[in-house]
């Protein structure tokens, strides 16, 4: 461990040569962030899925670190891919409203300029930026990643749902041809989804092939497995599993692949690569949505099925093979880390809720947070507090279910209750209300932007 925390240090205070080979050594990691789209807790062969297979993410995970606690900023696309490239809460930048909503085709809203992503940061240290995959953060010009300091992307801006031919039944809504970009620009009218994930893989590697000089930031934000679900033929009716275990599988192959890049051109021991997923499984789509696990609930809920996620990080010769930890980590705090391993300071004129994971890294039982805020729209529904957590708003589903109210704040012990099945409230009354404090006092402090969702009424 002392080793691989004096080559993380290394990295962390390179300077500047003049020599080309000392330089290579010195520069700051590569990062690869590859991010899958409602992939549950338990929807791969690490995290103990029975009949999806998943061999290169089992892999990954072998030879690097699995997070078993680790959560997304939010439990639906938009706010959570803010969350992400960000390291903000999204109230704070108003990528959420007083509903739990996202970005529709006609929406003219997005991530606003004022805000710095991972890529903007990272491109002022020199990285070369790439997104390839789904956006969903605006699709109007100004809020594109090619705006938000990404050089290059290549992808489908919105949920791959939101198309004339796959708008559910009883929906009056017109929308556009699904759109895949180029940049700023619009190359094809609904694509065969069917080889969207072999085309940004293919994508992906490209960069790395051109940029591996580096140092560069490559961000995949994948669409599956989002419903409608699509596998290429040398994947569907493959797995155990079905359809959805065919996607999942072939974005096993993808991951698979840009390792092997990494591998091929010895860029193994200078890239951290982070693999995870927005939100958790689409429950209500039945044998179309994942699997939380053991986990309770899944996407759109504030139960850990909605919000806590596989986790896998890979950084031959810094992270150390075969390690798991508990540490309790966000999608927020790979804003800091990035920032740290290239050197960047962190901005100074706003707050910043993610927290460096450099030294979980090298120690898996290091512990560097221990709460954790799960809101629903503008509004906090949970709180976690070391093991503790306090819900005071609950929903038994993404789709159909009214919220509820708790009379007073519900309390799991998730040590010894992932699944929140035993409220336990009244055996812990100093718990709960040192939870509430903690909460209220965090409520108190923050001050939500203004929606920058700008949904029109009747797509809602």
């Amino acid at each position: 461990m002392q080793f691989r925390l004096i080559l993380l240090l290394l990295f962390l205070l390179a300077e500047c040569s003049s020599n080309k080979e000392a330089a290579t050594r010195s520069r700051p990691p590569n990062i690869v962030i590859i991010l899958a789209d409602d992939l549950g807790y338990g929807d791969l062969g690490t995290y103990g899925h029975p009949t999806i297979r998943t061999p290169h993410l089992d892999g990954m995970a072998a030879e690097g670190m699995k997070f078993m606690q680790f959560y997304t900023g939010a439990s639906v696309c938009t706010p959570s891919r803010s969350a992400l490239l960000t390291g903000r809460l999204p109230v704070r930048s108003g990528m959420a409203d007083n509903a739990i909503r996202v970005i529709f085709p006609p929406s003219e809203g997005g991530l606003p300029s004022s805000e710095i992503t991972i890529a903007e940061a990272l491109k002022k240290e020199g990285y070369a930026t790439a997104a390839i995959g789904k956006w969903h953060l605006g699709h109007r010009e100004e809020h594109l990643p090619t705006s938000q300091g990404f050089d290059q992307y290549f992808g489908i801006p919105y949920s791959n749902d939101m198309s004339p031919s796959m708008t559910p039944q009883g929906r009056a809504r017109e929308y556009p041809p699904l759109p895949l970009m180029r940049d700023a620009e619009t190359i094809e009218e609904e694509p065969d989804q069917r080889q969207i994930t072999r085309r940004y893989t293919e994508e992906a590697v490209r960069f790395i092939e051109e940029n591996r000089d580096g140092p560069f930031f490559l961000y995949v934000p994948h669409t599956f497995p989002h419903i409608p679900l699509f596998a290429s033929e040398a994947f569907e009716g493959n797995s155990p599993r079905g359809l959805y275990g065919d996607v999942v599988e072939e974005l096993d192959w993808s991951v698979g692949q840009i390792l092997k890049t990494l591998r091929d051109y010895d860029l193994a021991e200078t890239t951290l690569v982070v693999f995870t997923s927005d939100n958790g499984p689409w429950l209500t789509e039945h044998l179309e949505g994942g699997s939380a696990g053991l986990l309770r609930n899944g996407k759109g809920t504030t139960w850990e099925g909605g919000m806590r996620v596989p986790a896998i990080a890979w950084w031959p010769g810094v992270i150390a093979a075969g390690e798991t930890t508990d540490a309790l980590a966000t999608t927020m705090d790979l804003f800091t880390t990035a920032l740290s391993l290239a050197g960047a300071e962190l901005p100074n004129d706003r707050v910043i809720d993610g927290i460096n994971l450099s030294s979980v890294f090298v120690d898996a039982t290091a512990n560097v947070r221990d709460v954790v805020h799960y809101y629903r729209g503008t509004r906090l529904w949970a709180f976690r507090k070391g093991p503790w957590k306090m819900h005071y708003v609950t929903q038994s589903a993404y789709v159909g279910d009214s919220p509820v109210e708790q009379t007073l704040p519900a309390l799991f012990h998730l040590d010894h209750d992932p699944s929140e099945r035993f409220e336990v409230s009244a055996e812990y009354p100093d718990v709960l209300v040192d939870l509430q404090r903690a909460a209220e006092a965090h409520v108190a402090t923050l001050k939500p932007g203004p929606s920058q969702l700008k949904i029109p009424a009747w797509t809602e």
